[in-house]
C-alpha cells in the first residue's frame, strides 16, 4: 500500500516531464518504475518490518496471547527467536540487493531520469568541473556535453605544494571513450620560473591521456548508486591513489550498504519489546510509539549522513552511530518487557 502511494505521488510530480521530453510508456514502466520500486522497497526495508511486527506482536498481546505464552513457561528469549530467524532473512536479502542487485537496476533508472526528466537532463554534469587526477594535478573542464563528448574548455594544472608549475589549456577538447585520449587541434602550454615569470608556448594537435574517465564527470550520488560493492571498492582506492575530495561521500555510501540492512535487527527487537505488553490504547497506541521512533531513526541515520559527508565527523562512526543509539534503546526495552 505504502509503494502504490509513492508510485502515484511519484508519477503526478514527473507527469509533465514525462510529457514534454516524450518519455514512451514501456520507458516508464519498465525502465524507471520496475527499477524504482525495488530501490524504495529495499531503502525502507527495515521499517516495513518494523510496521508489520508492531501490527502482529500487538494483535497477539490484545489477545492475551504473548501471556499466555510466557504463562506456559515459555522464556521471552525463546519468543524472540522466530523473529530474529526472519529479521535474519530480511536483512540477508536486504544485503544482497543492496551490494549487488540493485546497483545493476539502478543503471538503467539512472539513464531514465537523465533522458526524461527536464532537472536531470539539466543537473547531469555541472557547468565547471575541477577533479584531482593524481597528487598535485588538477583537471579543469568547462561545458562538458554528454552528448558530442566535447569540452568548451580544459586545462591540466600541476602544482607544487600551493604553487603552479605548469598548466596546459585548451578548446574544444573531445574525449574519445574507446581509447580514453583527450584530444584538440591546438593548446598551450604555461610554465612558471622558480621568480614566478611565466611563458606561454602554443602546440597543435592534442592527443594526452589522464587519469580520469568521463563517468567521473558526471554528479557523484548518480554514479555511486550504479557501482556494485566491487566496483565501489575500486572505485574508492582509485580516488585514494589521486587524493580526490569525493572520498568522504563514497565511505558513506560503502558504510549505508551494510548499516541499512542491519537496521532491521533492530528495529525488530524494539518492535517486539515495544509491543507485546497489553496496554489501553491498544495496536494504535504500539503503531504510533512505534512509527515516531522509526521515523526518528531515519531522520538521525540522515543527519548523521550529512555529518560524516562534511567531515564533522569520522565516516565509519557517524553512518554506524544511529544504529548503535538505537541498539542501545532495544536492548533497554527488551529487559524491561517481560516485567
Amino acid at each position: 500500500m505504502i509503494i502504490i502511494i509513492v508510485v502515484v505521488f511519484d508519477y503526478v510530480e514527473k507527469v509533465d516531464d514525462f510529457t514534454e521530453l516524450k518519455a514512451p510508456w514501456r520507458a516508464i514502466v519498465f525502465d524507471y518504475y520496475l527499477n524504482f520500486i525495488p530501490y524504495f522497497i529495499n531503502q525502507f526495508s527495515s521499517l516495513f518490518t518494523f510496521i508489520a511486527v508492531i501490527f502482529f506482536t500487538s494483535k497477539l498481546a490484545m489477545q492475551t496471547e504473548i501471556v499466555a505464552i510466557l504463562s506456559g513457561g515459555v522464556s521471552f528469549r525463546r519468543l524472540m527467536w522466530p523473529y530474529f530467524l526472519g529479521a535474519l532473512f530480511i536483512t540477508t536479502l536486504s544485503l544482497v540487493l543492496s551490494l549487488w542487485i540493485i546497483p545493476m537496476t539502478q543503471k538503467d533508472c539512472v539513464a531514465f531520469e537523465q533522458k526524461y526528466i527536464a532537472r536531470r537532463v539539466r543537473e547531469q554534469y555541472d557547468r565547471h568541473i575541477y577533479r584531482q587526477v593524481e597528487p598535485g594535478k588538477f583537471a579543469y573542464i568547462r561545458g562538458f556535453s554528454k552528448n558530442t563528448s566535447v569540452a568548451s574548455f580544459f586545462a591540466l594544472e600541476q602544482y607544487d605544494g600551493s604553487r603552479m608549475v605548469g598548466a596546459l589549456e585548451a578548446s574544444d577538447v573531445k574525449f574519445e571513450p574507446e581509447t580514453k585520449h583527450w584530444t584538440a587541434q591546438r593548446y598551450i602550454t604555461r610554465t612558471f620560473d622558480s621568480e614566478g615569470m611565466e611563458t606561454f608556448t602554443q602546440h597543435r594537435n592534442l592527443d594526452t591521456v589522464i587519469n580520469l574517465d568521463v563517468v567521473e564527470l558526471g554528479r557523484l550520488t548518480e554514479l555511486l548508486t550504479t557501482m556494485n560493492i566491487v566496483e565501489l571498492n575500486d572505485f574508492l582506492a582509485q580516488q585514494r591513489e589521486k587524493g580526490s575530495d569525493s572520498i568522504r561521500q563514497i565511505e558513506v555510501e560503502r558504510h549505508i550498504r551494510f548499516a541499512y540492512p542491519f537496521g532491521t535487527f533492530i528495529l525488530t527487537l524494539i518492535g517486539v519489546a515495544l509491543s507485546s505488553r497489553k496496554v489501553r490504547g491498544g495496536t494504535g497506541l504500539h503503531i504510533g510509539i512505534g512509527i515516531t521512533l522509526c521515523f526518528s531513526y531515519i531522520m538521525l541515520t540522515r543527519v548523521f549522513e550529512e555529518f560524516a559527508k562534511g567531515g564533522s565527523m569520522p565516516t565509519m562512526i557517524a553512518v554506524w552511530l544511529p544504529n548503535v543509539i538505537f541498539l542501545i534503546v532495544g536492548i533497554y526495552l527488551y529487559r524491561k518487557a517481560p516485567k
